[in-house]
């Protein structure tokens, strides 16, 4: 009779609660449409991992499923890298080619990261820990997951579920301070359109080149730029269409799924019940906010030198959500004015974000350690 009343006397409130969080991830995923590729795995694993006796980690010495997979794709960093071959052979960067200009806004939306490992620091966690929490701003899950995995193991849990929370929230959060700092004439400014013929040299020549440079300048963030670059090398080229069609969908589709389920496995009620998992998802949110302002404020800097004005939306798309952020900027763009199409510019920022956070968190990679 004991061994049938095993598993309630192993749950706790704790537990209860994390369950009752999974549920809310599984709700939104399937009712609200958040992201439901990431959230739903994300959410059903939370609900697995806080189950009586956490038997889906280890059980009598015997490493579950879930212990498994995280394992062999999170602690040896493999799911990100295989997500970034999926996502590269998604990029299409030949906006950007047309409008170089749009490549600094990958730059400047990454301010959150910096600002708020600063705040994070001033909050009491030590350095290394306060990068990996800026990181998330940039909205990369892959890049979040790849520098905590190195930096803050202990906070890989809420680190990578505010990192994809926020990605899947870009639809709420950005339009909010979007129309919070731009003005009504500003979200109407219409840009020209942009010619898509480039160059095949140019489209296949990028990612070899990019990968080359980076290899120089910030060699940390050569694993995730290179895989990134790889898979788009591998849309560009043209004589692989089988090789980028399966890195697309299958292996992405798979790669997600594991990732996803296996980020769930990080939170564990004992471990994700603190103040200091508090202080990490407001800290996300905060350097979520800052990025998009970041990209905002330079396009309104850009604007007072420039004869041809940019509408500023088009710096929030500097984000890495690629390509939500680029939709949320097309939508109020149409809203404010149903024949401005922006979609190509905020494309071009997208993918300019997807560089920048991939390129800023191999610099947090290789400074802090030399900072320390």
């Amino acid at each position: 009779m004991k061994e049938l009343l095993i598993g309630f006397n192993a749950f706790s409130w704790q537990s209860a609660i994390m369950i009752f969080i999974g549920l809310i991830l599984i709700w939104l995923a399937i009712k609200k449409e958040y992201e439901p590729l990431l959230l739903l795995p994300i959410g059903f694993g939370t609900i697995l991992v806080n189950l009586p006796l956490s038997v889906v980690l280890e059980h009598e010495g015997t490493s579950g499923f879930l212990k498994i997979l995280f394992e062999a794709g999170i602690t040896t960093e493999l799911f990100p890298i295989l997500i970034f071959i999926a996502v590269g052979a998604m990029c299409d960067f030949t906006p950007m080619f047309k409008q170089p200009i749009m490549m600094f806004f990958g730059v400047a939306a990454q301010f959150g990261i910096f600002a708020t490992i600063i705040v994070a620091s001033l909050l009491g966690f030590d350095f290394k820990t306060a990068s990996s929490i800026g990181i998330i701003g940039a909205a990369d899950g892959p890049t979040a997951i790849y520098v905590a995995t190195r930096f803050a193991k202990d906070y890989l849990g809420p680190i990578s579920v505010a990192a994809y929370s926020y990605m899947s929230l870009v639809p709420l959060i950005q339009p909010i301070v979007i129309r919070s700092m731009t003005t009504k004439k500003e979200r109407r400014i219409r840009m020209a359109k942009i010619d898509k013929n480039v160059p095949a040299s140019l489209r296949i020549g990028f990612p070899v080149i990019v990968t080359l440079i980076t290899g120089f300048i910030a060699p940390m963030s050569v694993p995730l730029i290179g895989s990134l670059m790889f898979g788009n090398l591998l849309k560009e080229s043209g004589v692989v269409e089988r090789l980028s069609k399966t890195a697309q969908n299958e292996l992405g589709s798979i790669t997600t799924l594991l990732l996803g389920i296996t980020i769930g496995s990080t939170m564990q009620a004992e471990k994700f019940l603190t103040i200091s998992t508090l202080k990490i998802l407001g800290l996300g949110l905060v350097a979520f906010i800052f990025d998009t302002a970041g990209g905002i404020l330079f396009a309104k800097f850009l604007n007072i030198f420039l004869k041809d004005k940019i509408n500023p939306m088009i710096g929030a798309a500097g984000i890495s959500a690629f390509p939500m952020s680029a939709r949320v900027v097309q939508k109020m763009a149409i809203d404010e004015d149903p024949g401005n199409f922006l979609i190509m510019q905020a494309v071009s920022a997208n993918v300019s974000g997807q560089l920048g956070s991939v390129i800023a968190g191999g610099l947090v990679l290789a400074l802090v350690p030399i900072l320390l």
